[in-house]
């Protein structure tokens, strides 16, 4: 008898359990698809640092959401990404949905990489995450009711996960989103005090917003034990990309969705409403 699910597509998640792909995993597994997740604790386990690990993770993939970490603007990113995507190619891998940063150069490199792989590829590139404020490296500074971060007045128009997710399930299960680079930002932008100023606000907390010099920032992630590599992308981002250059808003998530990116009022309300910034 023939089995069926070998003619399905295998998708590999890298990053499976991170904010974006555990949500691209989410919706590529709720639409039926089969899904295999790329981290180190899977049942196959996936290590960017461990090229060991890649081959019996490639096995039988036929499309890849590529979400290296922690960022491809560090470096070795370019080496590694290079080996990776050659690797995937000679697994029969045959496209891969890059997420990339928005407005790094470095970032600029791993995109070219990948569109010179053979692959069939979609590049899905991103500005600030909403969701950093609630999942990542500044909720702690949330829940302590001061939130404190160099360049703070830059206005910045932060992406929601959820439509970053939502454009790599598009262009990981339609052909018609190979070869588009999709920019994905926010309906508008706000400065890191506003956005404080609306988590406050959404929250029913008094929550400041105090600017900081980058080495005090530094410290203060590593008084939190935030890990060395996102504490040095951080400072990257703050000290070197967060000055204006991404303040304009792009159209990716009209493009690819043909609808609106959501707002990060609505990003507040939910989250708000979720109890994740209620300190315990």
């Amino acid at each position: 008898m023939t089995d069926i699910a070998s003619h399905q597509p295998l998708f590999l998640v890298t990053g499976g359990t991170g904010k974006t792909g555990s949500r691209v995993a989410a919706l590529l597994d709720t639409a039926g698809h089969r899904v295999r997740i790329g981290s180190r604790t899977a049942p196959v386990p996936f290590d960017w640092a461990d090229r060991d690990t890649w081959a019996p993770t490639l096995t039988g993939v036929d499309s890849v959401y590529l979400a290296f970490q922690p960022d491809v603007a560090v470096p070795g990113a370019p080496d590694t990404l290079r080996a990776f995507t050659a690797a995937a190619k000679s697994a029969g891998v045959r496209s891969v949905v890059m997420l990339s940063g928005r407005g790094e150069p470095e970032a600029r490199e791993c995109e070219r990489i990948v569109e010179d792989s053979g692959l069939t590829w979609t590049i899905v590139r991103c500005s600030f995450f909403a969701q950093n404020f609630s999942e990542g490296a500044f909720l702690p500074d949330v829940l302590a009711g001061t939130v404190a971060l160099p360049n703070g007045d830059v206005p910045e128009p932060f992406v929601h996960v959820d439509d970053i997710a939502e454009v790599a399930f598009a262009a990981l299960t339609d052909p018609r989103h190979a070869g588009e680079v999709y920019e994905l930002t926010g309906p508008r932008a706000l400065t890191f005090a506003d956005a404080v100023a609306e988590i406050a606000a959404a929250t029913g907390r008094e929550i400041a917003f105090v600017p900081v010099s980058r080495s005090e920032f530094v410290a203060a992630l590593t008084e939190y034990q935030v890990p060395d590599d996102v504490v040095s992308l951080l400072d990257y981002l703050f000290g070197t990309i967060l000055d204006g250059r991404n303040t304009p808003t792009a159209d990716g998530v009209h493009r690819a969705l043909g609808r609106d990116p959501r707002d990060f009022t609505d990003y507040a309300e939910q989250t708000a409403a979720s109890g994740v910034w209620t300190p315990r």
